[in-house]
């Protein structure tokens, strides 16, 4: 004898069966993305839930951005933190946003290659890929200087064969209005913009 009853609990059960595996693959299929940097990606000066980062999160459900950067942070502090982080997270990738501070400070240019490419090392050795960023810096210690050091991240993204993304708030940073007073770091309206452009940038990595 038919049971209504009976069979809408069926029904339910069916749909309870076959929908959470679903539900859990689609969490599990995330793509995540480590943000190892300094102030230009911790959103200094502003709220964290602000920042470029923390924006595409929200923007991208398919990505979990994992936003592990600190203000005034070095290659060598990030060298002594990403064993952790990698371990705590297992990204898929890491975006390596690091040696601004490090240039600005006078740090010796083979120090700050040789961290940077123990990062992109420890990264590719925990299983996930680097990104690197390349990082530009105002001439304090002479045109030569910041030459050879903006060249060294192109450098060892062809060392490593791995993505490299320009300069990331170059398009922000030409323009006062975008910026703090400092000059340095981007204000609450660039941060949107940014978003926007890592979206475009991670984009043309994780599809290939």
């Amino acid at each position: 004898m038919y049971n209504p009853v009976s069979a809408k609990w069926f029904r339910f059960i069916l749909f309870i069966t076959f929908s959470v595996p679903l539900l859990v693959h689609s969490a599990q299929s995330q793509v995540k993305i480590l943000i190892l940097g300094d102030s230009l990606s911790a959103g200094y000066g502003l709220e964290l839930k602000d920042a470029w980062a923390s924006q595409l999160d929200q923007a991208t459900p398919n990505w979990q951005i994992i936003n592990a950067s600190i203000s005034g942070d070095t290659t060598q502090g990030g060298l002594n933190r990403l064993p952790k982080l990698l371990q705590q997270y297992q990204p898929d990738y890491v975006f390596i946003e690091l040696g601004g501070n490090d240039g600005l400070r006078g740090f010796q240019l083979p120090v700050i290659k040789q961290n940077l490419i123990k990062l992109v090392q420890l990264t590719q050795e925990n299983g996930a890929k680097p990104i690197l960023a390349e990082i530009k810096i105002p001439p304090n210690y002479g045109q030569r200087y910041l030459t050879t050091f903006i060249a060294q991240y192109q450098q060892i993204a062809e060392q490593f064969q791995i993505p490299l993304i320009p300069f990331f708030i170059e398009q922000v940073a030409l323009k006062p209005e975008l910026m703090l007073k400092d000059g340095i770091h981007p204000n609450l309206d660039a941060q949107a913009i940014i978003a926007e452009h890592m979206k475009k940038q991670f984009s043309k990595v994780i599809e290939g």
